[in-house]
């Protein structure tokens, strides 16, 4: 299945939210070679998983804001952390507490939660999502580098991304 910007969701469908650590899924994806468009993830995620609202946690670095209007426009809601450098000098955001405690306060205005990481920092918020029926699924950007932790948490709600570079890869115009 095509997915386009247009679909829409069927009334009286699931009301899912998805949080989505930025920097994790960018990275992970990176790590495999390839770059995610955006756009498609966005559409990917509420085609599949019925997500209505997408929360995706992002450092704020003040020359991004082309790439904060384009994440808006493909119908995210974003979540700015100001930024600090790691030891090599890459910016590092650290929306890990963002995103649960926003996975907390919406709690109540979804039907499930999509939980997108592979980072076991997040092991305590899908094992409470999990046990309390509200997790729909992790997807972790790499198989090979999710952290064990999350494996165990989400158990059988757990899918990688690595599959999903014919759908989901970021092509220019020419199709490069």
């Amino acid at each position: 299945m095509e997915y386009t910007v247009g679909m829409k969701l069927q009334a009286g469908k699931d009301n899912n939210f998805a949080f989505i650590d930025a920097q994790n899924l960018n990275l992970g994806v990176r790590d495999l070679g390839w770059k995610l468009d955006f756009r498609k993830f966005r559409v990917y995620l509420r085609d599949k998983y019925r997500v209505t609202k997408a929360y995706i946690f992002i450092g704020f670095i003040g020359g991004n804001q082309s790439l904060y209007t384009a994440l808006q426009n493909f119908g995210y809601i974003l979540v700015f952390k100001p930024i600090l450098e790691d030891k090599q000098g890459q910016p590092k955001g650290n929306v890990d507490a963002d995103l649960v405690l926003r996975a907390m306060i919406e709690y109540g205005n979804y039907d499930k939660a999509v939980v997108v990481s592979s980072d076991g920092d997040f092991y305590s918020l899908v094992e409470h999502l999990y046990e309390q029926g509200k997790l729909r699924i992790v997807l972790a950007p790499n198989r090979m580098k999710c952290s064990i932790l999350l494996k165990r948490k989400a158990k059988e709600k757990i899918e990688f991304l690595n599959t999903l570079r014919g759908k989901l890869e970021y092509r220019n115009e020419r199709g490069n």
